[in-house]
């Protein structure tokens, strides 16, 4: 395949570019206010309050209060402490019992096989073909031992929305902590945490144009929240070591931007990626995976049938297009994914997969130009492909 010097980056649900707003947030607190915000002078003070002023703009966006808020390194730890507290406080009045899904982000799915090593019972609920779960199936499900709801908010690999606040209703019924991956939602949909009735909630700051390394945990007043890193008296003693605050500024700024152009931005996006996934059904045996509407306006997710995920990725990195095959955290892994599998797809046709995710700066053009080089490489890769052969040849059959 020829080389070209057009780079399209369409891989941001693994990460998205750092925002001008974010960068110069920072700075400052790189270079003249470099204080540690635990100090008592005058510098550290200076650094305090602007580790305040962050809080209190990410807790608005999020129709939160500002001691609702905790600091944290990113999702992934979000997700770890919200799951350990919630799991350790719910041991404590004999409840063992944990309810989520089966296409989970593994932060959560592999905290859940800890906890299930320990003594915890995991039910893991199906997402169905669409990767939707319904809120009677979370009502079903829970139990008098119930000590958890943990269901993601927006999936990171095929981009479908939950029913949050229709399940949030229910766990407050029941008096359930429910907690929300919401890392592929802020920054993207409306979050209101009263209104939705959530519990704990998870965010990271580069899946929104902030930088890696900073993300949040939003802990609803009166929910037990216990410490999940040991040394100081940092963010309420819940989770120690000096806050990144160039970080923190950063990612308060990054929201501050995509939450003032969220509507705007949604529905550009959603029009591209319809025009994406419009072209690309073109393609004989293909399959948009998850429900066509009620999912995230930047994230589609395709499956090819007769060629494998990883060598359509590196021939359209050729062509100058970074996509992804499904979740970064996995990208190293051989195996189909987890979510594919968990929509019911064979294991044939999910290592077959493409996940586009689009950011503000793609265009009509970008959407074009995928729409062409994908289906060049497809045609090219099953050319040359003995699976694809006997597909057509009718020595096996079509899956779809």
């Amino acid at each position: 395949m020829a080389q070209t010097k057009k780079t399209i980056y369409v891989d941001n649900a693994a990460t998205t570019a750092t925002c001008d707003e974010a960068i110069a947030a920072m700075t400052p607190y790189l270079k003249t206010v470099y204080g540690n915000p635990s100090s008592l002078h005058t510098a550290g003070q200076l650094a305090k309050e602007a580790l305040e002023n962050a809080r209190a703009r990410i807790a608005a966006h999020l129709n939160a209060d500002a001691g609702e808020i905790y600091f944290t390194s990113g999702g992934s730890e979000s997700d770890n402490q919200a799951l350990r507290s919630a799991a350790a406080n719910g041991l404590k009045r004999g409840k063992k019992h944990i309810v989520t899904t089966a296409f989970e982000h593994h932060a959560v799915l592999h905290t859940l096989k800890k906890l299930e090593r320990e003594g915890f019972e995991v039910t893991y609920l199906d997402v169905h073909e669409n990767g939707i779960v319904t809120p009677e199936q979370v009502k079903a499900a829970i139990r008098p031992d119930t000590a958890l709801v943990t269901i993601m908010f927006a999936n990171n690999e095929i981009g479908t929305i939950q029913p949050i606040a229709e399940i949030g209703e229910i766990c407050r019924a029941n008096k359930v902590v429910f907690h929300t991956d919401a890392v592929q939602a802020v920054g993207h949909v409306p979050i209101d945490v009263k209104a939705m009735n959530i519990d704990m909630l998870s965010l990271s700051a580069h899946k929104f144009h902030g930088t890696k390394g900073v993300g949040a945990l939003y802990v609803r007043r009166g929910v037990p929240l216990n410490a999940f890193i040991d040394g100081g008296a940092q963010e309420k003693g819940r989770r120690a070591g000096t806050e990144n605050l160039a970080g923190i500024a950063a990612m308060a700024a990054a929201l501050d931007s995509v939450c003032g152009g969220m509507d705007k931005t949604a529905k550009r996006l959603s029009a591209l990626r319809d025009k994406i996934i419009k072209g690309l059904s073109v393609i004989p045996h293909s399959k948009l995976n998850g429900d066509p509407t009620k999912r995230l306006p930047s994230i589609l997710n395709m499956c090819f049938e007769g060629i494998e995920g990883e060598s359509l990725l590196l021939l359209l990195d050729d062509k100058g297009i970074c996509a992804s095959s499904g979740s970064a955290c996995t990208s190293g892994s051989l195996d189909p994914s987890h979510v594919l599998l968990a929509l019911g797809l064979p294991h044939e046709v999910a290592h077959g997969s493409l996940r586009i995710s689009l950011s503000e700066a793609n265009t009509d053009a970008d959407a074009e130009y995928i729409i062409k080089s994908v289906a060049e490489v497809v045609e090219y890769l099953r050319g040359m492909s003995p699976v694809w052969e006997e597909l057509e040849s009718g020595q096996k059959q079509h899956l779809l």
